[in-house]
């Protein structure tokens, strides 16, 4: 993948895990859906996919980085 691609991927990831995890969409949704039993099962999926978005923007932001100064 392009560093660029990359980077946005981590980044949406990142803002839609973040709100999902902060905010109340995700258990309002379910709530509203019908699935409101699975909201305990929310912070077992969320927060580490928060982790691994916030990751892979760090390590697209690393790469340009690199790229840049071998440049």
């Amino acid at each position: 993948m392009k560093d660029k691609n990359i980077l946005k991927a981590g980044i949406i990831g990142t803002i839609i895990a973040a709100l999902c995890c902060f905010t109340p969409v995700l258990v309002i949704l379910f709530g509203v859906v019908g699935l409101s039993s699975l909201v305990g099962y929310l912070d077992i999926v969320l927060l580490p996919s928060l982790g691994f978005f916030v990751l892979l923007t760090g390590y697209a932001l690393w790469r340009r980085q690199a790229r840049n100064k071998s440049s």
